[in-house]
């Protein structure tokens, strides 16, 4: 075990020598191989933000992984039942989605029945659908038209943001330490900041089933990845209450759903049996668990094979350029290899000496090619920050290292392998040519 460590040693030493010797032939081997490690790079630090990405903008729109999602149907007991076990539980909130408009009362909102504002054609034709999937058209309403938006209004029951990744954009988010207030504060997503940026209407809010308008407060605006579902709006559950009866939550229309934390199955198994005790049939309750790396991971899968296999391929071509710098330095020292087999140096170690000259470049130009891409993504970071927010957190990801490390060690092993089996097998009666 010495022996051979010894022989590692010497190989490693004799290479860098070699290197040292042959500096500008060295830098031609890193320049072939250096667009192939960059490509390896490359990808793999996209693949890794494009995962990171569809999985926060999935944690947006529907929930977390591993979160824990029940759907309740419209029943008069479900939403004073689901308040009622809810009450003081931080593993756990309720969400009661319902319609809601802002502005002049009694007129047609400019986006009937809640539509995108921005979608073909105008807001058009738009079909609302209830929890047991009957739907209407609602677009058509025989009021005129006025200075109204119209939205969807979920009530919370406790801060969503630890199970739905919210990106605050301005503002703030709703507090739910403090007092309820008689004048509903809301937090938009944005599409509805778009409506309200770009009409004026009177501050008055009117929800279905509610004992009275109300003047609500825009305190801030988030994205919640749900801009193609159209505007929403999120409030204060307490806050809500002041101007509707829990019934009204329940309301046929209604829509009711609690995320809970994986390790909340004691709730899941309460909050079940309290519904069906409450006449609510236990074949309506639903609960799956939200499995979004799985689904972003089988997305990404296919994308990122094809990428690879194209950067294979450049890496190759940068293979083939050490490996024919390779056969040339051989051919220049085979009077060298051969005197050092007239000495007694193994087979083994001439091999190793070659090998260890490739896979020194490869490693250099990896550590080029890692350097390059780290400076590359912190120079687009701090030039595109502003415009994508994305980008203002992003860091160069330790896999994408990790893979040109690997790239570099995997094509210095390829390029140096046929000339290190050359250099090996130099007959010792070559030396006499010297």
């Amino acid at each position: 075990m010495i022996r051979m460590s010894g022989r590692f040693r010497s190989a490693l030493i004799i290479g860098g020598q070699g290197i040292r010797a042959r500096k500008l032939r060295t830098l031609l081997s890193m320049l072939s191989l250096f667009l192939g490690v960059l490509a390896v790079v490359v990808v793999q630090a996209g693949s890794e933000f494009a995962q990171k990405e569809l999985l926060a903008d999935a944690e947006r729109s529907m929930a977390k992984d591993g979160t824990l999602q029940m759907y309740m149907p419209p029943h008069e007991k479900a939403a004073p039942v689901a308040l009622e076990t809810l009450r003081g539980r931080q593993d756990a909130v309720a969400m009661f989605e319902n319609r809601a408009i802002i502005g002049e009362p009694n007129v047609a909102p400019v986006n009937p029945g809640g539509a995108p504002f921005d979608q073909p054609g105008g807001p058009g034709r738009f079909y609302r659908c209830d929890n047991r999937g009957n739907c209407t058209d609602a677009s058509q309403t025989g009021a005129p038209p006025g200075k109204a938006i119209e939205l969807n209004l979920v009530a919370l029951t406790g801060d969503i943001r630890p199970f739905r990744g919210f990106r605050q954009d301005s503002g703030q988010w709703l507090d739910f330490a403090s007092a309820p207030s008689l004048a509903p504060r809301i937090v938009l997503n944005k599409e509805a900041a778009k409506g309200f940026t770009r009409y004026q209407v009177p501050a008055q809010m009117h929800v279905d089933n509610g004992t009275a308008d109300s003047t609500p407060q825009i305190i801030g605006v988030v994205d919640d990845g749900g801009a193609s579902y159209g505007p929403m709006a999120y409030v204060r559950a307490d806050e809500l209450l002041n101007w509707m009866k829990p019934v009204a939550l329940s309301d046929g229309n209604a829509r009711l759903q609690v995320l809970m934390s994986p390790q909340a199955r004691d709730l899941e198994q309460t909050l079940k049996a309290r519904l069906v005790a409450a006449g609510v049939q236990a074949g309506e309750i639903y609960v799956n668990r939200i499995n979004a790396r799985e689904r972003v991971e089988d997305q990404l899968a296919m994308m990122r094979l094809i990428f690879l296999g194209m950067a294979a391929l450049v890496l190759l071509i940068g293979t083939a350029g050490i490996l024919n710098v390779g056969l040339a330095t051989v051919g220049e020292r085979i009077e060298e290899f051969a005197l050092r087999r007239a000495v007694g140096t193994p087979r083994i170690l001439l091999a190793g000496i070659v090998l260890s000259e490739t896979l020194l470049t490869g490693l250099m130009t990896a550590g080029a090619a890692i350097g390059a891409g780290a400076l590359g993504i912190k120079a687009g970071a701090s030039m595109f920050g502003s415009r994508f927010p994305s980008l203002a957190n992003v860091e160069f990801p330790w896999q994408a290292g990790v893979a040109g490390v690997v790239a570099g060690l995997v094509a210095g092993l390829l390029g140096g392998l046929i000339p290190a089996i050359r250099a090996a097998r130099i007959p010792i009666a070559t030396v006499m040519r010297a």
